[in-house]
């Protein structure tokens, strides 16, 4: 069913994962420690239910079919592992070793997305 959607819609849906995710780590302050399964779906949900373009795009039968729901799983499990999985820019590393010199600061980070959360934290702290 996935498989079937336009690739605007399909693309849409990714975007919504990884923006989703990554709002709700954030919110979490990517504390592993915080994490919940249970309730990153909710966010995911509340998410795509308000603000994702694709919802509306999508036939009911198609988001009430449990063939649906396993496909979208699926596809999240790829999305997190990328979101998980990317390096961190150059640049990225750069800016954040230079205000975490200026502030005495050592936050780590794994990923590209959790140095975008780490460098927007220090911006803040540098105001």
């Amino acid at each position: 069913m996935y498989k079937q959607l336009s690739s605007g819609v399909k693309i849409s849906i990714t975007r919504s994962i990884s923006t989703s995710f990554e709002s709700y780590l954030a919110s979490i302050d990517w504390d592993e420690e915080k994490f919940s399964m249970e309730n990153f779906m909710e966010n995911w949900q509340k998410y795509f239910t308000e603000s994702a373009a694709w919802f509306d795009k999508v036939p009911q039968e198609v988001l009430l079919s449990t063939e649906f729901h396993a496909e979208i799983a699926k596809k999240m499990d790829e999305v997190i592992a990328k979101v998980l999985s990317e390096e961190p820019t150059a640049k990225q590393i750069a800016s954040i070793d230079k205000m975490q010199k200026q502030l005495g600061t050592n936050y780590s980070y794994d990923c590209k997305a959790e140095a975008a959360y780490v460098e927007q934290l220090l911006k803040e702290k540098l105001k």
